[in-house]
């Protein structure tokens, strides 16, 4: 037999049910709606894929610096090239995933966003060092600056 003094009519278990569900979906909700106002503030497109505001297109190396780079550095990555994509808007370029090659994608990376601001760089690198893939993008005009003045 069950107490009547614990029974509720069923139209205020229902209401009670009904406020409890509610109020974990608007926290549901809620927490949806920080983490896309989160993902705007921070500027993350879908992709998340790194936006450049640097327009100008042109090498901050003086001659002599751009030689030397041209020697080395670029040299040796031209080396290493596997396979050549052209992208809508630059090229992407295949490498042994050691990581010896992978710290010189890095580097690479490093000076050359000292010298040349108007590139994005995206460094994609597989988990069992079979490839990586580096790809230069940018405005109009950076695929015959990649080609023309760093011969790649």
């Amino acid at each position: 037999m069950i107490n009547n003094r614990f029974k509720l009519p069923i139209t205020v278990v229902f209401s009670m049910l009904t406020l409890f569900s509610y109020g974990q979906n608007s926290k549901t909700i809620s927490s949806a709606k920080t983490a896309k106002a989160m993902k705007k503030e921070n500027g993350c497109s879908e992709t998340c894929t790194a936006k450049n505001r640097s327009k100008e297109m042109a090498c901050k190396l003086t001659t002599p610096q751009l030689r030397q780079r041209k020697e080395t550095v670029i040299a040796s990555l031209k080396q290493q090239i596997i396979e050549k994509k052209e992208l809508d808007n630059g090229f992407a370029f295949k490498f042994p995933g050691t990581d010896k090659v992978v710290d010189e994608l890095a580097e690479f990376i490093k000076t050359e966003r000292a010298c040349c601001d108007f590139f994005t760089f995206t460094l994609s690198v597989s988990g069992d060092q079979s490839e990586a893939w580096l790809s230069l993008t940018g405005d109009e005009g950076v695929k015959a600056f990649i080609v023309s003045e760093l011969g790649l």
